[in-house]
């Protein structure tokens, strides 16, 4: 069992997000354990890289000291799988917004999606997406898009190590991507689906690795907090 002293030196937590969570309600969760077990007024405690509410897996948890240390975890690659459709897109290039339109799915062969993720490897320009955190003028870019703003994103570089298509089930397709910090999956999967003169959203992601660090050995958020304090919160 860690002590007070041993958070607020600084713990490196691996927390499984559930479905449905914001990053920011997993530290909160985590923060209000370790503040009720050991009777803290206040701690620090942060992640090292946001999952959306729609994705599950990996959250790296710094808390005390060790929050000075986050950036670096950021810098880390990330492993992440999934399962995207293609023929139809999504204005938040996933489930959290209704199909916007339709494509043609009968010219696309296995091979051809396999050749296609190769293109995607190496370092290249990608748009994030409209509904984002991404911050523009002091807004979230989700804020803009949810009230029908139009609003100019800028490209960003980033570098994607590997693209693997898992399971070819068209339309369905199962992947596995290793990319560096600041890449978008929604983005890739639908580049993906324009690059194979189709349409592609996002259906389920989740974070399996940030270095080496696996979600296989990472907590539930509630499970932490009944094992730190012996009850999890209502």
């Amino acid at each position: 069992m860690k002590s007070k002293e041993n958070y607020l030196e600084g713990q490196l937590l691996l927390i499984d997000k559930p479905l449905g969570w914001s990053s920011f309600q997993a530290v909160n969760s985590i923060r209000w354990a370790i503040r009720r077990k050991f009777n803290l007024k206040k701690i620090k405690v942060g992640h090292a890289g946001t999952l959306d509410p729609l994705a599950t897996g990996l959250l790296l948890i710094c808390t005390g000291k060790l929050t000075k240390e986050i950036a670096r975890y950021q810098g880390m690659p990330k492993e992440y799988t999934g399962e995207f459709i293609l023929g139809a897109t999504t204005p938040s290039f996933d489930l959290e917004t209704t199909i916007d339109k339709s494509f043609p799915i009968d010219h696309l062969s296995d091979q051809r999606l396999i050749e296609a993720a190769k293109g995607f490897i190496g370092r290249q320009q990608q748009m994030p997406p409209v509904f984002s955190a991404i911050k523009k003028d002091g807004k979230r870019l989700y804020t803009y898009a949810r009230e029908n703003v139009d609003v100019a994103v800028e490209p960003r570089e980033v570098v994607i190590h590997e693209f693997e298509l898992t399971g070819i089930r068209i339309p369905e397709i199962s992947f596995r991507v290793l990319c560096h910090k600041g890449t978008y999956i929604r983005s890739l999967i639908h580049d993906f689906g324009k690059a194979v003169d189709s349409g592609a959203h996002l259906t389920s992601l989740r974070r399996t690795k940030i270095g080496d660090y696996n979600v296989n050995k990472a907590w539930d958020p509630l499970k932490f907090q009944e094992n730190l304090i012996g009850q999890a919160a209502q």
